[in-house]
Parts: structure tokens; C-alpha cells; sequence
């Protein structure tokens, strides 16, 4: 356990360290910029067995049904991945 996780006095604090992430979505001959944050939780939140939450900030297949790609991993590394996945999946419609 990281040092920063002992100032978490009460799990629902919720207490998190930032990882920002950028890339570049190319579609229909167009560069789309994404920011993704991936939340690493002291304690996993309440309801939740994963530590690590990844959220984009726009959202995809506006069209259809929009919603803000987002993944939930045991790393980094699988939190992100599963949030660019989706960025990749479904198209951004502006």
C-alpha cells in the first residue's frame, strides 16, 4: 500500500490519485482528442471489488444511444484499456 492511501480516514471518503491519459481518435478523415482519467482508489468503492475506474470526457455514438466510455479494471493498465476499447467501438458524433 502507497503511503498517500493511509490519509483515508473513512472508506466513504472515497479518497483517489489522478492518472491522465490523451489520444486521438481518427474517423471519417477527422482527428477526435480524448482526456482519460483513471481514478486509483485507496479501498475500492462501496459496491465495487476493482480499484481502478477510467472515464472519457465525451461521449461516443451520440446517434443512437450516447453515453461516456468508461472501464473498471485491477490496474492502470486494464482500466484504461477497457475505456479506450469503447472509444475505438463507437463512433463520435459531434
Amino acid at each position: 500500500m502507497e503511503d498517500w492511501q493511509y490519509a483515508q480516514a473513512d472508506r466513504s471518503e472515497e479518497l483517489a490519485q489522478h492518472h491522465h491519459f490523451s489520444m486521438t481518435k481518427h474517423q471519417d478523415g477527422k482527428d477526435i482528442p480524448f482526456a482519460i482519467t483513471v481514478k486509483e482508489y485507496a479501498v475500492a468503492p462501496k459496491g465495487q471489488h476493482l480499484r481502478y475506474f477510467a472515464q472519457a470526457d465525451r461521449p461516443v455514438n451520440q446517434g443512437t444511444a450516447g453515453f461516456v466510455p468508461s472501464g473498471w479494471g485491477d490496474s492502470v493498465l486494464k482500466a484504461l484499456a477497457d475505456c479506450m476499447r469503447l472509444i475505438r467501438q463507437f463512433p463520435c458524433e459531434e
